[in-house]
């Protein structure tokens, strides 16, 4: 089964989308079906909500990435493990996979693909935004869009009696860290994944928040991981590139870029983990 995109994926969209359809206006939109509809029982309602009206802003909380339009509505969208977005001209010929088209007065379409419905796209009124997102308390750090300070970042790990690679990939704990990051974050960092977080050095937790910022930062400056299990093409349908950069995610018996030695392969809590024995 297909892997979640993680946080740099959904950023390295987000940005391009900001880059590109901020300011541009709804001409028209053509749903396939009411699979990737969230909250819609028909496609005239949905499609009412955005026609006419101008993408004023893209941000994004969590994994979702929220388009401002300036009607006084937001129009949300969640990728799933088969979701991809397109951008290109109207003229080009639509994919059998794609749900959703949307074309702009001006610079073509920006297309929705998920062969399985499991992406999630809905319009809501402003005032009942906060009811259609994650609430957040429940929503972890995303070190991304609010950065801290390793003290702060430290006494939140501390607090926690949880394995790394359990913590790691917690949603309610971290946003976006996913089964590749959290790899390459705690080989980065020397850590193992059985560590426990609240037994963590000082000097071990600095590493952590400097892995962690510095992995996630790498990964969305090479714009995304694209690898066999978990593809992964950006707005114009360019692969990201971190995958040349990964140091042990999927390397199991191949040296490690630190020790030479054969990277290691191990099963934990249901989690594959990837790690190089030098980790502590």
């Amino acid at each position: 089964m297909a892997q979640q995109l993680e946080l740099p994926e959904i950023e390295t969209i987000r940005r391009d989308l900001e880059r590109d359809i901020v300011g541009r206006k709804v001409k028209g939109i053509d749903v396939k079906g009411l699979k990737t509809l969230d909250g819609h029982k028909t496609k005239k309602s949905f499609v009412d909500l955005i026609v006419g009206a101008k993408v004023d802003t893209v941000e994004r909380t969590g994994l979702t990435m929220t388009l401002g339009l300036n009607n006084e509505h937001t129009m949300l969208i969640t990728l799933g493990e088969n979701g991809r977005l397109q951008r290109c001209p109207s003229r080009t010929k639509a994919d059998s996979d794609i749900q959703i088209t949307i074309t702009f007065t001006q610079g073509g379409d920006l297309r929705i693909a998920d062969k399985k419905g499991s992406s999630a796209v809905s319009v809501v009124p402003n005032e009942e935004l906060a009811e259609h997102m994650t609430d957040p308390d429940e929503l972890g750090l995303d070190l991304m869009a609010q950065p801290l300070s390793w003290i702060e970042f430290g006494r939140f790990v501390l607090q926690r009696s949880v394995p790394l690679k359990v913590l790691l990939t917690d949603p309610s704990a971290f946003v976006g860290i996913g089964e590749i990051y959290s790899d390459e974050i705690l080989f980065d960092a020397g850590l193992m994944y059985d560590r426990l977080s609240s037994e963590l050095t000082t000097q071990e937790v600095r590493r952590l928040y400097r892995s962690v910022v510095g992995v996630l930062h790498d990964a969305i400056k090479y714009r995304g991981t694209s690898i066999e299990e978990r593809p992964f093409v950006d707005l114009a349908g360019e692969a990201g590139d971190y995958g040349d950069h990964l140091s042990v995610y999927g390397k199991a018996g191949e040296l490690s870029p630190r020790s030479r030695l054969p990277i290691e392969k191990a099963t934990f809590k249901g989690h594959t983990v990837f790690y190089c024995t030098t980790q502590v």
